[in-house]
């Protein structure tokens, strides 16, 4: 591993790189501690690399203070995340999941902001029956989360689908190619040959290592005009640029990430930088190299400070140009022109270039389940699914595809979908189709006030707002995190909130409609009341002044309320 001229001088690595490097390859102890009855716990070493496997240990926090008294351990339980590159998968995969959810886990099911799944509540002892049955379905958890590359973005847009069906390709090529190669998840979870007995018996990660990356890496390709998949917020991303329904290449953007410290002004989110073009061919060598260059240069020592953002913004977009040069043995040529009109979905049927029909349904913050209301939607995807030949395709905006649905199926499909009410969303306004939140409480650990389950309501409150405006039908772009992990990408929100304390947030102001600027903090540490107080008067004040076209963003920073943000660097300013 190279030096890092620009670590502290002696800083020692993190207990964390101790961790992988002592893991055998993210083996640790886990098989030993998933044995263990005694606890529902995992020891913090093999939580830090269940992470790399596609888990992350939780607890009700709903129910700490009740269990205390009882003098309980806390309710533990696993998050578990599954990649498909893309957000592609199966009807028969899907009949798989809903049936795992209902088993092993809390009967829910997440679509996350990149395009994967998870599965919450599952108890330590369902893990391995949990994990195995999903890669019997030819998906997999294996590196969902952890310090490696996690799952590949790309665009589902099915009004474009010969060019994203090529694209998904590419997002595929380059997730297996980035998979680690260390046989522990094998032995782990699918009864796979041990072929290493000690540490001293070494088995190569050729992209990774032993000390792999010094944190998550994320990788995303965008098709203009769309960019559903917020490519600048990606560590490294890919612009399809397209002519006559031909994908010539990819304009290569490098640095973005949305996680930040509060207090702390040395982080920030930040976004990615267009440094060239590349053919499609080239693109997996490009995002080899750039993961090498993280490996070896990113800070293994400050683990707030260890994203590849922090990395070129240390040195320089220059210096990663040329060392990514260096590394491929040859240059990106100049980009190429391109143009994003929106970061959202389409919803309803379109029908696509393959003369295939597609159902982009509004799926809240993500989460599918039956609620009391009536709305249906996890019987109903079940029941769809046991129909459907075509496919289910999550989006980067935590909603759902129902996508390749022939002529003679739509009617069936658009029935049931009616039946249980999964097409009810459709009706919500604009804000509410335009809105994300993370799940945040009970279960995230790192959560300081609600989201998934708080910004409906909000929403709620703020629809009344625009309506008395004469702005229901006006798209804005609206985010929540319950802390600053940026999960939701809130601080691509025209409008973002991103979690203080328990019913207090930070407000954002300022991003733009197509997800190329950052918002910046309007106020700090706001309650509901103090929220709504703030935000009536500059929407009242959008409804009359707004130019044509406008969007709610880019007023903010025509009228003054902030400055605009192009660069994570002057996000405190």
């Amino acid at each position: 591993m190279s030096k890092d001229p620009y670590a502290p001088k002696d800083a020692p690595p993190s207990d964390v790189e101790h961790i992988k490097i002592n893991s055998n390859y993210l083996r640790g102890s886990l098989n030993a501690t998933l044995e263990d009855r005694v606890t529902a716990s995992i020891p913090e070493d093999d939580n830090r690399l269940m992470k790399h496997h596609g888990s992350y240990m939780q607890d009700d926090r709903d129910l700490r203070n009740e269990r205390a008294k009882q003098k309980l351990e806390p309710a533990y339980q696993f998050m578990l995340r599954i990649r498909a590159a893309g957000g592609v998968v199966t009807p028969q995969q899907w009949l798989v999941l809903d049936e795992l959810a209902q088993t092993y886990a809390n009967g829910t099911i997440r679509l996350t902001t990149r395009q994967s799944i998870q599965l919450h509540g599952i108890i330590k002892w369902n893990m391995k029956a949990t994990v195995k049955t999903i890669n019997e379905t030819l998906l997999t958890t294996y590196a969902a989360c952890g310090d490696v590359n996690r799952n590949v973005m790309c665009n589902p847009n099915p009004y474009q689908s010969e060019v994203h069906g090529e694209v998904y390709k590419w997002a595929d090529r380059i997730s297996e190619h980035l998979l680690p190669q260390s046989r522990a998840y094998h032995e782990l979870w699918l009864d796979g040959e041990k072929i290493i007995d000690s540490q001293e018996s070494v088995e190569q990660e050729p992209i990774y290592k032993n000390v792999y990356l010094p944190r998550k890496f994320k990788i995303g390709i965008a098709v203009p005009p769309a960019n559903d998949v917020d490519v600048y917020s990606q560590d490294l991303g890919f612009i399809a640029i397209v002519d006559n329904g031909k994908l010539l290449g990819f304009n290569v953007t490098a640095g973005g990430g949305m996680g930040m410290t509060h207090g702390d002004t040395a982080t920030y989110p930040q976004l990615g930088r267009v440094i060239g073009f590349c053919t499609p061919e080239q693109a997996i060598d490009v995002a080899e190299k750039t993961v090498t260059i993280q490996r070896d240069y990113g800070d293994r020592s400050v683990r707030k400070h260890a994203r590849f953002k922090y990395t070129i913004d240390d040195r320089g977009i220059e210096w990663f140009k040329d060392e990514l040069h260096r590394r491929l043995g040859w240059s990106l040529e100049p980009a190429r022109d391109y143009r994003f009109d929106h970061n959202g979905d389409r919803y309803g049927w379109v029908k696509g270039s393959n003369g295939k029909w597609h159902l982009t349904l509004f799926i809240q913050n993500g989460r599918i389940a039956d609620d009391e209301q009536g709305h249906l939607l996890m019987t109903g995807l079940r029941e769809i699914a046991k129909v459907h030949k075509g496919d289910y395709r999550i989006t980067g905006n935590q909603n759902i595809i129902i996508g390749n649905v022939s002529g003679q199926s739509k009617r069936k499909i658009d029935q049931l979908a009616e039946q249980y009410g999964l097409t009810s969303g459709l009706a919500s306004s604009a804000l509410r189709r335009n809105s994300m939140a993370c799940v945040a409480l009970p279960t995230c650990g790192l959560a300081m006030a609600e989201s998934e389950r708080y910004l409906p309501t909000l929403l709620g409150k703020l629809e009344t707002i625009l309506a008395d405006e004469g702005l229901q039908e006006q798209e804005i772009v609206i985010r929540m995190t319950g802390c600053p992990n940026g999960c939701a990408r809130a601080s691509l929100g025209e409008i973002g909130f991103i979690g203080k304390a328990p019913g207090r947030y930070n407000l954002y102001l300022g991003a733009s409609f197509n997800g190329d600027r950052l918002n910046k903090m309007y106020r700090e540490n706001i309650n509901e009341e103090e929220i709504l107080a703030e935000l009536k008067p500059i929407i009242a004040r959008y409804a009359r002044e707004r130019q044509e076209g406008e969007h709610f963003g880019d007023f903010a920073v025509r009228a003054g309320y902030v400055q605009a943000v192009v660069s994570g660097t002057d996000f405190h300013a």
